[in-house]
C-alpha cells in the first residue's frame, strides 16, 4: 500500500511552501495532505500539542490503517517524534527536508543559546516579526525564484511569539524505530545532514537554498517518494 504523504511546514512559514510539491507528488498517483500550523503560535505556551493536534485534526478523514510518510520541513522536523506518536495512523517513514533533528531521546530544545540571542531583541510585546524579515533581502531574495510565490509566502507568514523557541519538545523513546531519512538543500544543514548519516539513515542531497522545495518542486517530489518507498 502506498504512503499517503504528510508534508508539514515549519510553523515560521506556512503551508504554501509544500503546495507545490504536493501537487507533484498527486499527480504522480499520490495522496498527500498539507496540515496548516499557522495557529499554533496562537495563544500561550506549550505550543508543541497544538501542532500535534493541527496534524492529528487534518487526518481526521484518513482511515486509520493507512500508512503515512512524515515529511518535515526546517524547524518542524524537532516536532516529528511528537506528531508520530500522537497519531492512530502507522508512520512507515519519516523524511526530514533541510530540517531541524530532534534528540535522540529526551526533550529537544527548539532553539540554540546562540539563536536565542538573536531573536531577543527583535521581539516586540514578545512577538517575532515575520521569519522572513529576520534577515536581509540578499539572504531572502535567492530563496525564491517566482515573485508570485514569493509574495504568497511571505504574506502567510505567521507572527510568533518568541516563547515558541524558548520551549523543549518532548522527544518518546523509541521515536526512531521505522525507516528516517534526510533530504538536504544545502548549508547550514549540511551538519545536520552528517548527523542523519551518523544515526545510520539514508541521506539525498538536492542542492539549493532553504525553500528549494518551491524552486525545484517536481525534484523534491522524486526525492520523497524515493526515500519512503526504498529502505
Amino acid at each position: 500500500m502506498q504512503p499517503i504523504f504528510v508534508l508539514v511546514h515549519s510553523p515560521s512559514v506556512g503551508p504554501s511552501t509544500w503546495h507545490p510539491v504536493a501537487e507533484h507528488l498527486t499527480a504522480a498517483g499520490y495522496q498527500v495532505r498539507v496540515p496548516s500550523l499557522l495557529n499554533v503560535g496562537a495563544g500561550a505556551p506549550p505550543f508543541w500539542p497544538r501542532m500535534v493536534n493541527a496534524v492529528r485534526d487534518d487526518l481526521r478523514q484518513v482511515p486509520a490503517g493507512s500508512p503515512l510518510a512524515l515529511v518535515a520541513h526546517s524547524n518542524a522536523g524537532l516536532f516529528l517524534p511528537a506528531i508520530r506518536s500522537g497519531l492512530d495512523h502507522p508512520v512507515t517513514s519519516s523524511i526530514f527536508v533541510d530540517a531541524a533533528l530532534p534528540a535522540r531521546t529526551g526533550p529537544t530544545p527548539v532553539a540554540s543559546p546562540e539563536l536565542m540571542e538573536f531573536l531577543r531583541p527583535m521581539a516586540v510585546n514578545g512577538r517575532l516579526p515575520r521569519w522572513t524579515d529576520w534577515w536581509d533581502e540578499a539572504d531572502v531574495a535567492p530563496m525564491f525564484s517566482d515573485p508570485m510565490m514569493r509574495q504568497t509566502v511571505i504574506e502567510e507568514q505567521p507572527t510568533l511569539p518568541l516563547s515558541y523557541y524558548e520551549q523543549h519538545i518532548p522527544v518518546p523513546d523509541g521515536w526512531d524505530d521505522h525507516p528516517c531519512s534526510y533530504l538536504l538543500f544545502g548549508p547550514p544543514y549540511d551538519d545536520l545532514a552528517d548527523e542523519a548519516r551518523e544515526r545510520g539513515w539514508r541521506v539525498a542531497h538536492l542542492p539549493g537554498a532553504h525553500l528549494h522545495q518551491i524552486i525545484d518542486p517536481a525534484g523534491t517530489a522524486r526525492h520523497l517518494v524515493e526515500l519512503a518507498t526504498t529502505t
